[in-house]
């Protein structure tokens, strides 16, 4: 697909402090923001972390230019890079210098976000800015007190206020977390633009065969970190009636995986609990159509990209009822809410489930298939090329 506004192609520079090799929704809609725009027509430059040690450097991938900045392991986490102001600050400049950007669009008010919108203010160059974090998200990677951690958080939002309020245009990808950054970063101005998917990816393709489990399967896919919550997702599988024989995949790495599957031998769950660790795209789409429900227990979503992915695949979900995970749920309809943290809730809605007639359970995975066209990725490309660009766009902000 090429820009079909008629207008000159664009320079963008895309920052984000998370890319891939991660594996998360920021990262992955990070990537397919670069996609679209250079199938758009558009030139793409990506500033990031280098994903191992060493001096930055400057590489084509899937052919955008990305720009990988020098970087630092955290203790805390087994794959986390940060980037120090004073090592990337030059690195920075000189990629403004040989890119010249139009517009730049930040994912991120921390490190390489906010280093790049400050060489971008300083040059007159014309800022986006969209957040797809949560204070929360630091949580298990910060060993200190709870107190002290509601500090942190209180001085993340205000930090994020200070940042993105140079930008023409913030965005964030769900009206609850819109009203958010508003109370708590006192952002006045905040435009909610879905991630956006390509729903058609994950349908099974004509002739296609999806190997056939003689089990149901309740799928995850995510971070194996604390605020998703998954021990709760096993323990309501452990909960369920024996004849349903109810089994779980669980897709992603993280810091509490180690826990996760000593729970789940606790529970006596071994045989019905398959950790598939990080997995190619092409594999977790199979994923998605294998699984029989799709389950997020997080309660820190912003979106749930992977929740997206499991509608598009016209799969039943269960989600927790916080975030924005509640827009993504018509109740009854494609799936089913249940209270963060109850185990015994989650059973009963994965069973309730269970028990319906294949047919009708089909009927709540195309209910899924129908709610995700709103969050068509043209649409989210289309709003962005006009925030590039100063144009009108059809959304408000909240």
């Amino acid at each position: 697909m090429t820009d079909q506004s008629g207008a000159k192609p664009l320079k963008i520079m895309i920052a984000a402090d998370t890319y891939p090799p991660h594996i998360n929704g920021a990262a992955q809609f990070g990537y397919r923001l670069a996609q679209g725009m250079l199938k758009r027509g558009h030139e793409v430059h990506v500033v990031t972390f280098r994903a191992s040690t060493g001096p930055s450097s400057s590489a084509r991938e899937d052919d955008a230019m990305v720009h990988r900045l020098r970087s630092h392991s955290v203790p805390t986490h087994e794959y986390w890079r940060i980037c120090l102001p004073w090592e990337i600050k030059d690195d920075i400049s000189r990629y403004f210098d040989e890119v010249q950007p139009d517009v730049v669009h930040v994912q991120c008010h921390y490190m390489v976000g906010k280093a790049v919108l400050e060489e971008a203010e300083r040059r007159g160059i014309r800022m986006v800015a969209t957040n797809h974090f949560m204070p929360q998200n630091l949580d298990p990677f910060l060993p200190f007190p709870k107190w002290f951690k509601r500090i942190v958080a209180k001085n993340s939002w205000r930090d994020m206020g200070r940042v993105f309020k140079r930008a023409a245009a913030v965005t964030t990808p769900t009206p609850l977390a819109a009203k958010a950054m508003h109370e708590h970063a006192f952002l006045r101005k905040v435009l909610p633009v879905s991630n956006g998917i390509d729903a058609a990816d994950y349908e099974l393709k004509p002739g296609e065969e999806i190997e056939d489990l003689d089990h149901p399967v309740v799928l995850f896919v995510g971070r194996l970190a604390q605020e998703k919550h998954v021990d709760v997702l096993i323990e309501a599988v452990a909960k369920t009636p024996a004849d349903l024989n109810l089994h779980v995949e669980v897709v992603g790495g993280g810091e509490v995986r180690a826990a996760l599957e000593a729970r789940t031998a606790e529970l006596g769950m071994s045989n019905r609990v398959r950790f598939l660790g990080s997995i190619s795209n092409e594999e977790l789409r199979r994923a998605y159509l294998r699984c029989t429900i799709f389950c997020q227990p997080g309660t820190a979503e912003l979106q749930s990209l992977v929740t997206l992915e499991a509608m598009s695949a016209s799969k039943p979900v269960v989600l927790a009822n916080a975030m924005a995970l509640p827009h993504l749920v018509d109740e009854g309809g494609n799936g089913h809410l249940f209270t963060p943290g109850d185990s015994d809730e989650l059973a009963r809605k994965l069973t309730s489930i269970m028990a319906l007639p294949d047919s009708e359970r089909e009927a709540m995975g195309k209910a899924s298939r129908e709610m995700v066209n709103i969050h068509s990725i043209d649409e989210t490309l289309s709003t962005f090329e006009s925030l590039y660009r100063g144009d009108p766009v059809k959304k408000e902000a909240v």
